[in-house]
């Protein structure tokens, strides 16, 4: 027997351990999912404005479909005063007299969500799909 056991241990070990590599790379992971989360920006915070500049304005009007939305939740579209049920016919005019343009929200920090999402559904409805929002 003991010829047997002594052969056995002259033989080289053809498999490799691979737990402490694994452990080394999990080590590692958990380091770099915290770097990842205290690096990373904590969403989107951007800052509306209340007004854009007239000169930029009057330089956007003629390239853009326009639309400025106030505190209250009017709407205007090209300086067309509109309401929420009055956006999907005025922006069916506006993308007829401009087709295929860029369509530019303008909305005040305190405008109502749900205009918002209503100007970018009336804006879908006359098939303008480039939509933008401007901020400062």
């Amino acid at each position: 027997m003991s010829l047997l056991s002594a052969r056995q241990d002259e033989e080289v070990m053809a498999e490799i351990n691979i737990t402490p590599f694994t452990d080394v790379l999990l080590v590692l992971l958990i380091i770099f999912m915290i770097l990842a989360a205290l690096s990373a920006p904590p969403g989107f915070e951007k800052q509306l404005a209340n007004h854009s500049s007239p000169n930029s304005q009057q330089q956007k009007k003629h390239d853009d479909i326009e639309v400025d939305v106030n505190n209250k939740g009017v709407i205007f579209v090209d300086g067309t005063k509109t309401d929420e049920r009055g956006i999907y016919g005025v922006m069916v005019d506006a993308a007829r007299k401009k087709p295929g343009k860029h369509v530019s929200i303008i909305a005040d920090a305190k405008a109502p969500y749900g205009v918002i999402i209503r100007i970018l559904d009336a804006a879908k409805e006359a098939n303008l799909d480039d939509v933008g929002f401007v901020t400062s």
